[in-house]
């Protein structure tokens, strides 16, 4: 069945992307590392996982699916397969020391005593050693397997320009790269490649990670690019241009980008309200769609949402995945009716406000409260949008 673009684009609901793995995948994982299953056996693993929650996705109505980011122990390994980071699978996510808490902790949810130390998953943190050359579209892999399972139409999920740079570290002059500027290029390049790759292939939902722009509003982050002698301002210049760059000309793609403050095991990183990025965000950066994080007060109001031009579609990331417990259909359709009063009701969906397992481990809730959320998700939106 076909699904054009403008469908897409006009979407009531949507998932960011993660979903929670089941304890064989995890699991199957931790034998890989240790030696113990061959890629091949891992990769029967995933595919047999990735079936079922597909499965689980259309059984319960959503209207676009995705792999639920299975084949990843961490949301950014979309960019993992790329020479010049070799150094990707040494590297292990620590606890950062500005991580706190959800702001609702049920005393219950313990998830295996792992949510405040640290993640046995991935993390790039070295400079490049060479050129960047893109090694296997992974993306295009994940669209194609899941593309191949049913007909709704699938989206795919890649980590955004700004979010490597951070991840990755900037180059200096005396790295591979004579300026940030060249770096950029690169990286730009190689998310040109990823997304021809997953277009050609049909997929017409592609959503861009990009939680570092809420870096450019949390007092921290903004503290820490100053000490380093950075312009917040500039750096901001340099993501909204080069992820402008990484989706132009990609015709008949629907384009999303989504904004969190961590989501990490439960755990949140930045504070800061959209006011100070929110002319600049919703004007300059070109894209269809914006999953921005709503289910706190840290996010602070919708007032922001008054700069969000004609045409483009505000995803209200209301519904928390943080924890298991659920919202009221009746308090979320008055905060959609909150957020109208800035913006039409038209332009308007709803999701949740992250990914349910950003990591391998997950968040602190079950399998039956994520599918609850969803559940609650497509009844709100039908309640709202008919």
């Amino acid at each position: 069945m076909s699904h054009s673009a403008e469908y897409i684009k006009n979407l009531r609901v949507d998932h960011v992307g993660s979903l929670l793995r089941p304890q064989a995948l995890k699991d199957a994982f931790r034998e890989h590392r240790a030696g113990a299953l061959s890629a091949g056996e891992l990769r029967a693993r995933q595919d047999e996982a990735i079936a079922q929650v597909v499965r689980e996705q259309v059984d319960h109505g959503l209207p676009i699916v995705n792999d639920g980011e299975y084949r990843r122990q961490v949301f950014l390994q979309s960019f993992s397969k790329v020479a010049g980071f070799e150094e990707w699978e040494n590297r292990e996510i620590p606890k950062r020391e500005n991580a706190k808490p959800a702001d609702v902790r049920p005393a219950e949810h313990t998830h295996d005593g792992a949510c405040c130390g640290y993640s046995p998953v991935p993390l790039p943190l070295r400079r490049a050693t060479r050129r960047l050359e893109l090694v296997n579209n992974d993306i295009l892999d994940e669209y194609a397997f899941v593309k191949g399972l049913t007909d709704t139409p699938a989206k795919v999920t890649l980590i955004g320009v700004d979010r490597i740079i951070h991840g990755y570290g900037k180059p200096q002059p005396q790295d591979i790269y004579p300026s940030l500027q060249a770096f950029i290029d690169d990286l730009v390049r190689i998310q040109r490649e990823l997304i021809a790759g997953v277009a050609a292939a049909g997929c017409r939902y592609v959503s861009i990670d990009e939680p570092s722009l809420t870096g450019y509003v949390d007092p921290a982050s903004i503290a820490e690019q100053i000490a380093r002698g950075e312009d917040p301002a500039q750096n901001l210049s340099h993501a909204i241009a080069a992820d402008n760059a990484a989706i132009a000309g990609h015709e008949g793609v629907v384009f999303g980008v989504h904004l969190c403050r961590g989501n990490r095991q439960s755990l949140w990183h930045r504070e800061g309200f959209y006011d100070g990025i929110a002319e600049r965000l919703f004007n300059e950066l070109n894209f269809d769609r914006f999953l921005l994080e709503y289910d706190t007060p840290r996010a602070g109001s919708f007032a922001p949402l008054r700069f969000v031009p004609k045409g483009k579609i505000v995803v209200l990331g209301l519904i928390t995945t943080k924890v298991g417990e659920l919202e009221t259909a009746d308090g979320l359709i008055r905060r959609i009716e909150e957020a109208s009063q800035y913006i039409p009701v038209e332009q308007l969906a709803l999701s949740p406000q992250c990914g349910f397992a950003s990591v391998i481990e997950g968040n602190l809730l079950t399998p039956d409260e994520q599918w609850r959320k969803i559940d609650l998700m497509l009844d709100v939106a039908r309640r709202v949008w008919h």
